[in-house]
This record gives structure tokens, sequence and C-alpha cells, in this order.
């Protein structure tokens, strides 16, 4: 099959599984698209809301209708690092086993996971980025598509780890997940006040959802649209002589590399979901807010002077 075919195929795809997901999930439908984009591009996404939103609903659905192995670790301040990675254990023969834990499955939701130290957090980001663990000293790699959504209540800040921006880094997206408008709560509350209950069907395998992130990779990029990437992170940088005013006033620190790479493979994907075989200006724009939204460090003007992330991200286009 060619790409033009794949990808076309894709497309037609892609329109029945959020068919699938809208089965359960009512409303939410940006979120629903950041979500699969950051999946279909394989970074991770880091969703921020408040409690009783449906976050864990929502992955779980997800990982149902892409037919994914899907596991949820509730983080707490006494989680150790050996609860999520797995750890090794005496058998009836007295040989060390190992015993596989919840972070081995293709889609991880890390709830909460600012309750949680530094070292149980560092585990997890170990899996994210190297998609391998390392227990006892034995390398284990880690099933194929690997996909971690960590979740945070920004209500909460008291006896909260909160993430280092290195390890925010590691997320492609911040999704803000707000509160469902007034038709859709009333969807919400008669859906989940009945005894019926919608079956999700899988649409893919893990290796129909590994060959499309392949595919989305060999998706050409004009250069112009890769220098227009680069050009937009580099004016977050305070210190950048491209940087604009409302930069140079109100940020601390800009965004790094990673940034401009996640742009353009999120910019991909996004381009293809609409059916387009090249990504140009709009889609990068489309995908940057919430690519630089937990990249850039406001200082304490900006927050005096109610100076939003939207704001300068706006100012970047």
């Amino acid at each position: 099959m060619s790409d033009v075919v794949a990808i076309e195929s894709f497309v037609k795809k892609y329109k029945l599984l959020k068919t699938e997901i809208a089965k359960v999930i009512i409303g939410q439908d940006a979120v629903v698209d950041q979500i699969l984009i950051s999946i279909f591009s394989g970074g991770h996404a880091l969703l921020i809301g408040v409690p009783g939103l449906a976050k864990t609903l929502m992955v779980n659905t997800i990982s149902q209708a892409l037919g994914l192995n899907f596991k949820r670790i509730q983080f707490t301040p006494d989680l150790m690092p050996s609860d999520i990675l797995g750890s090794e254990i005496l058998d009836e023969n007295r040989n060390f086993k190992f015993i596989k834990g919840p972070v081995f499955a293709n889609i991880i939701l890390a709830d909460e996971i600012n309750r949680t130290p530094p070292k149980t957090q560092a585990a997890l980001l170990e899996a994210m980025q190297e998609r391998s663990v390392t227990v006892s000293g034995h390398h284990y790699k880690l099933d194929l598509p690997y996909f971690v959504l960590a979740t945070q209540n920004p209500i909460e800040q008291e006896g909260t780890y909160p993430l280092p921006e290195a390890q925010l880094d590691r997320f492609m997206f911040a999704i803000n997940l707000d509160y469902p408008t007034f038709e859709e709560e009333v969807a919400v509350v008669k859906a989940t006040t009945s005894d019926i209950r919608n079956a999700v069907n899988p649409l893919f395998t893990a290796q129909e959802i590994v060959d499309i992130q392949q595919l989305l990779r060999r998706i050409p990029v004009a250069d112009n649209v890769v220098e227009y990437a680069v050009k937009m992170t580099g004016k977050t940088r305070p210190n950048s002589p491209q940087a604009a005013d409302l930069v140079k006033n109100y940020i601390d620190w800009g965004a790094g590399p990673r940034a401009s790479q996640n742009l353009i493979l999120a910019a991909k994907t996004h381009a293809a979901i609409h059916g387009k075989f090249s990504p140009d200006m709009e889609n990068v724009q489309a995908v940057a807010y919430s690519i630089f939204k937990h990249r850039i460090i406001k200082n304490y003007k900006a927050e005096a002077e109610g100076i939003t992330e939207e704001q300068i991200i706006t100012s970047l286009f």
C-alpha cells in the first residue's frame, strides 16, 4: 500500500474512531483529538483538570477503541518505584522471578502524578523516554506502542511534588480539561444514571498503530514550515534577539529543542487527520498552545499582571 493510500485509509478509520469514543465520552472533542494526536505521534500527554471530569473513563475508552492494553496507576505519597516497575521474588524452586508491574501496558494512566515523590516520578519517566525499564540490573523492553497520560489536579497544592521542568519537557502536550457545557452535562447525567452501557469496539491493533506512527513520520515537511516551527520556539526564549517584548518582559525561561521536534511531529499528525499529505503553518499553530503551555516559565510580573500563557503563545504566531 502506498503512503498516500495509507493516509487516506487512516483518515477514514480516524473518523470511525472518534464516533466509537463518542459512544461513551460526551463532548470534550478537542481534548480527545489532542490525546489521539499525541498517541499517533508517539508522544505522551499531561492532562490538567479538576476531579470528576471523566479523565480515567476517557483514557480507558480511547484504549478500548484503539485495541490496546490499559493500566491505571494511582500515585500516592507512599508509592515506591518497585510498585510501578515490578519486583523480583523467590519462586517455589528458590529462583528469582520478575513480576511485572503496571508500567508494562500499552497505555498508562498515571493518575495525579504530582502526589508521588520524585523517586517514583523518575521511575515512570525512564519508561516514557527509553521505552524500557531497569530492575535489579536487568533491562526489560516495553511493548510498543507505549503512551503515558499523566493527570494533575490544578487545585491541589499541599503535600504535592510538582514535576520539575526537565520532566515536564518529556510530555508532548499539556492538555487543559474544562467543565462541560450545560447541554453536555445534561447528556452526561442522563447517560451515567441509566442502566444502559455502550460497548466500545476495538478498531486497531497494536501493530497497526506502530505502523501508523512510522507512516506519519514519513510525511514530508517543507523547509519553510520546519524553519517556522524552530523560529516560533526561538521566540519563546527571552535572551533571543527574535523574542517579542511580551516574552522579554514576562518569561523567565523559554522552550528547548524538544518543543521544535514536537511541533513538527504533532503538525504532521494534525495534517494527516484532516486529510492533508504535508503540514503547513496553520497545522503548526493548531498544536502550538498545548506544546508550549508547560514549557514556558512565567515570571512574577506576569503572575501579578494576569498575563496568561495563551496571550504569550499567540504573540509568537
